[in-house]
């Protein structure tokens, strides 16, 4: 749940770049990855492991989405955006079951 507001800082497209001739997946030697490259020293190695991801405020689990501060489980449960925390739905009504 994102309120308003926050809905501006969501990615736009999962896989921006289309095929097509002017893309940089068409030519394997151009923009593209260079050939015979070592994959454990080039820079797509470096950025998997990120030490500083965040983790919800509320349950400590990983938060998969980005400058999120709740996790989608609890986002929805609390009934509060899940970027900057301001109520979005009242779930007063609601019946939630809390594992």
């Amino acid at each position: 749940m994102v309120c308003k507001k926050c809905e501006k800082k969501l990615t736009t497209l999962a896989a921006p770049d289309k095929w097509k001739d002017g893309s940089k997946n068409v030519l394997a030697g151009s923009s593209g990855r260079k050939l015979n490259q070592n994959k454990l020293l080039s820079r797509s190695a470096k950025l998997r492991f990120n030490p500083l991801e965040s983790k919800c405020k509320i349950c400590k689990t990983k938060v998969h989405q980005d400058k999120a501060h709740y996790c989608q489980d609890c986002a929805y449960k609390k009934g509060i955006c899940a970027m900057c925390g301001k109520q979005v739905l009242d779930t007063s009504s609601y019946k939630q079951s809390s594992k």
